[in-house]
């Protein structure tokens, strides 16, 4: 988000480190000197420390190999890279607060690259940003404790994390964010919201929403502290003689499955009859934690989720545990706030028949992001790939269904009624 006061609605992250930074700076100075000087048909000439480009021709032009019938006719023509440099000089030698300090254009030229694909999970972070970003799937940061992501063009609060400055207030899933403070959110890319959401302990951001039904805003003030996430946590619920096991996971975080099995061997020992997962407002997280966590349901060796790169190019991700909670009746819980590595596990559980899903329709957040971190702290989160269920279902913009579709109302919420889990819990008893 992205995601030290919020989390970027990414997940699925990959992370890596490359050389690709270097390389990329190689590769401009390379087309700089290409142009200015291989061809000798553009003529430079230094001003200060500006250089001016005045004159190019076509054999400049990168090549455009694949041209459609669809795109604008000039997105069809290929790419005349020295008009990078002659942008980036007329700002240096014209903008009236120059100079720009380089670092800030060439980041935001990256940032600007990023966006271009249209894809919102798709960003590319500066040092600091990326080092925020690092810290919060680590499971600590500062700020609000939401969750945001795209829908409809839309700023769109995801899910609130549980005890969290953001859910104190009353920021609800699904609430759309028109404001943050008096900053208009239309057209905002994620990191750029994050960047406003944002900040340090103890002071206050006021997001004004629409929530579903609605037709007047309401102005949320949301003062920001620091959050540490647990991501795995469970407590027994003994009902009518039998005892059943919620275990609730807020993240899937680099901990999630270590944190899991301590749980799931407490809860082993204390002989439950039932076992309920709730991922209602997970927003989740790295893949394979997802996959760890499902493999506490599924075979070893069972596709937890595919990978779909195009072009048949499918990678499959196996359970790889020792199934100890197969033999348990489960419920899993869902919710509009429940995405991404969520999505993995609720739809991986649901195909293979190893548990009822109840709640409501998830998020939709199918698709793989990687991450590739450069040499001076930046990085980019890159979609690579889309999710398939073990069924071949496609999670991205569509979400698990669940068995049984159980609300909780604006009234269930103020009253502090919970039906989604009473009904879990009069079904396991069943």
């Amino acid at each position: 988000m992205s995601y030290p006061d919020l989390q970027y609605q990414n997940y699925g992250v990959q992370p890596k480190k490359s050389k690709m930074y270097k390389i990329f700076v190689i590769f401009l100075i390379i087309i700089a000197v290409v142009v200015v000087f291989s061809f000798g048909r553009s003529v430079g000439q230094r001003e200060g420390n500006v250089t001016v480009v005045t004159e190019t021709t076509d054999e400049e032009y990168g090549k455009v190999e694949e041209k459609g019938a669809e795109l604008p006719e000039y997105f069809n023509r290929d790419v005349n890279f020295s008009i990078y440099w002659r942008v980036w000089n007329k700002i240096q030698s014209e903008f009236i607060d120059r100079p720009v300090p380089e670092p800030q254009l060439f980041y935001g030229s990256l940032m600007g690259l990023a966006a271009s694909i249209g894809d919102p999970y798709t960003v590319f972070l500066e040092p600091k940003v990326s080092q925020e970003f690092q810290e919060e799937l680590k499971g600590r940061f500062e700020g609000i404790g939401c969750e945001i992501g795209i829908r409809d063009s839309r700023l769109i609060a995801v899910s609130p994390l549980p005890e969290s400055p953001a859910e104190k207030s009353g920021l609800k899933p699904g609430d759309r964010i028109f404001f943050i403070d008096d900053y208009d959110t239309t057209g905002i890319s994620i990191e750029e919201a994050v960047n406003r959401i944002r900040g340090e302990k103890g002071t206050k951001v006021v997001l004004s929403v629409l929530r579903n039904g609605e037709a007047e805003y309401r102005k949320i003030s949301i003062t920001r502290d620091t959050i540490k996430i647990v991501s795995a946590s469970w407590t027994m619920h003994e009902k009518e003689d039998k005892k059943i096991a919620v275990i609730k996971l807020t993240h899937f975080n680099q901990d999630t499955n270590s944190r899991l099995i301590k749980a799931v061997n407490e809860i082993l020992l204390a002989s439950p009859d039932s076992i309920i997962l709730d991922l209602r407002g997970n927003p989740g997280g790295y893949i394979d934690q997802a996959v760890d966590v499902a493999s506490h349901w599924a075979d070893s060796g069972n596709v937890v989720v595919s990978e779909d790169y195009g072009d048949d190019d499918i990678n499959n991700h196996l359970a790889n545990g020792q199934a100890e909670l197969k033999d348990y009746k489960t419920v899993v819980l869902i919710n509009r706030g429940s995405a991404s590595a969520s999505e993995i596990v609720a739809g991986a559980l649901q195909d293979y028949g190893l548990a009822t899903v109840m709640g409501q329709q998830s998020f939709g957040k199918g698709s793989v992001q990687s991450l590739e971190e450069f040499e001076d702290g930046s990085s980019l989160k890159l979609t690579v790939a889309r999710w398939l269920t073990p069924d071949n279902h496609q999670i991205d913009g569509e979400g698990i269904t669940p068995d049984e579709e159980v609300e909780l109302t604006e009234e269930d919420w103020n009253e502090s009624r919970d039906p989604q889990l009473e009904r879990a819990l009069e079904f396991l008893i069943q």
